[in-house]
C-alpha cells in the first residue's frame, strides 16, 4: 500500500541525507518536490522540441523523463510522509477510488 511505499522512500532518502550531511526539514521537502517538478518539466520540454535536446537522443530523453518522473513521485511521497498525510484517504476523496498499490 501507499504507506509502505512512503516508508521505503523515507528510508532511502534518510540514508542518502545522512551519508551526505543534508538537513531535511519542512522547507527541504517542499523545495525538493519543486526542484524535481522543474527537472521533469525541463525534460518534457526537450522531448517536445520546446527546448534544446543538448545532444541527447529521443531514447535518452525518454529514459530521463522516466527517471525524473520517479524522482517527482518519490518526493511527493516524502512530502506526504513528512507531513503525516494519509494519501490513501486523500486519493479516495479526490479521485474516488482506493489505491491498492
Amino acid at each position: 500500500m501507499i504507506p509502505d511505499l512512503m516508508a521505503q522512500f523515507e528510508t532511502a532518502s534518510a540514508t542518502y541525507a545522512a551519508a551526505h550531511g543534508m538537513k531535511r526539514d519542512a522547507d527541504w521537502f517542499l523545495l525538493k518536490l519543486l526542484e524535481e517538478a522543474g527537472e521533469l518539466a525541463q525534460v518534457a520540454n526537450r522531448l517536445s522540441g520546446r527546448s534544446r535536446a543538448k545532444g541527447m537522443s529521443e531514447a535518452e530523453l525518454y529514459r530521463l523523463l522516466e527517471d525524473e518522473t520517479a524522482d517527482l513521485l518519490g518526493h511527493i511521497l516524502l512530502f506526504a510522509h513528512h507531513h503525516g498525510i494519509a494519501l490513501d484517504d486523500a486519493i479516495e476523496r479526490k479521485w474516488r477510488f482506493r489505491p491498492n498499490v
